[in-house]
């Protein structure tokens, strides 16, 4: 039996999700399911209808209205389209910290200068070091502070990067596809812009959202047709939209009850950890300053890499921060950040599916795992 402990990168599908996209794949093979959205035939009402439904589904979870909501290909695509509208104004500089996810920071050096934002030993943003710079004369065009870190689950301080931000008239983008469907406010109503991923609580891979500011002028990413009323050009990945929508509901409804679940199966698994000789866990020790589903482990003498694949041969699956365990070339920079080791790191979250059954095969795999590698360690370095 398997026990799937990277609900990080990717979260299993919703049931509400399946059982959505499922009557809509059916509804697309038949005669009149494969309307354009863009069409006034009742063929096109019923998918612009189905589309719409879901927006509203999206924003409620979002705590937003739902005109301002605008659908993508994925939170990556999200967070360029907002990084691309601020920057193309001209303005110089992007304020971006290490910690936040590459898609934001690779896009923000591809439109004009990257300004560093410090962190903490537990990854927080600096909020005096911002309000220096905000008020230092540099010329910044964006602010982006992540709602929660992907990694080590910090939660940022975003509220008040918010206020600093619209007191110094600088727009501001949240990336909070860790945090959305995770925790209570993920959207915070100060932001310009905001990147939402599906596939990260619930809803499928391969489609987003980016929720605009009450104020926002979006300039889009891709141009075309008048899709997402002008705002995305491309047809509308109905099946995705839908399931996403679907999974929003289903997550909005059990959000307090999953949010305590996971926190309390995470704190248990951190404590079991904890107990094996070298292992402490990484970001904030304070329960509430950190997301409920994510646990950074160090493992002191062993590498990430090495306990992985051990733990993948004991039927779990988790995350290492080393350049070997990801399609990446480079090791973790939010672990190099906040000076952890990240190729002596192994990260386990977990999601809306998980078990008390699959934190216990962790905590037992994990400490016969690191005993074998260490003593392999000691045997070989004689």
């Amino acid at each position: 039996m398997r026990h799937y402990l990277d609900h990080a990168s990717t979260t299993p599908l919703r049931p509400a999700a399946r059982a959505a996209m499922a009557r809509c794949l059916e509804e697309m093979a038949s005669p009149g399911g494969a309307g354009d959205p863009g069409r006034v035939h009742q063929e096109g009402r019923q998918v612009r209808q189905a589309i719409e439904e879901a927006r509203e589904q999206v924003a409620a979870l979002a705590g937003v209205p739902p005109r301002r909501v605008v659908f993508t290909a994925g939170g990556t695509e999200a967070a360029n389209t907002a990084i691309s509208s601020a920057l193309s104004a001209g303005r110089a500089g992007a304020l971006c910290a290490r910690v936040e996810h590459s898609a934001i920071r690779l896009a923000c050096e591809r439109h004009g200068s990257l300004l560093e934002l410090p962190v903490d030993g537990a990854g927080t943003v600096d909020l005096a070091v911002l309000d220096r710079l905000l008020a230092g004369g540099e010329e910044i065009g964006l602010v982006n502070c992540q709602a929660a870190n992907h990694e080590i689950g910090t939660v940022q301080p975003v509220e008040e990067v918010a206020e600093l931000c619209t007191r110094a008239g600088v727009p501001l983008h949240v990336d909070a596809a860790a945090s959305f469907g995770h925790l209570e406010e993920a959207v915070p109503p100060g932001a310009d812009y905001t990147s939402l991923s599906a596939h990260k609580m619930g809803g499928p891979p391969g489609v987003g959202a980016l929720v605009l500011g009450p104020r926002t002028r979006l300039r889009p990413l891709l141009l075309g047709g008048a899709e997402e009323r002008g705002r995305r050009a491309g047809a509308e990945d109905l099946l995705g939209i839908v399931g996403f929508g679907a999974a929003a509901e289903e997550a909005a409804a059990a959000l307090s009850e999953e949010a305590a679940r996971t926190a309390a199966l995470t704190a248990e698994l951190v404590a079991r950890a904890v107990r094996v000789e070298g292992v402490e866990l990484l970001g904030p020790a304070q329960a509430d300053r950190r997301l409920p589903h994510i646990a950074c482990l160090s493992v002191a003498g062993v590498f990430g890499e090495a306990v992985l694949l051990g733990l993948d041969r004991a039927g779990v699956a988790v995350h290492s921060g080393s350049a070997c365990s990801s399609e990446s070339l480079e090791p973790s920079p939010v672990l190099e950040a906040i000076g952890a080791e990240p190729a002596s790191s192994v990260r386990a979250s977990l999601g809306w599916s998980s078990t008390a059954e699959d934190v216990m095969a962790f905590a037992a795999a994990f400490e016969a795992v690191v005993s074998e590698l260490r003593a392999l360690g000691r045997a070989g370095s004689r």
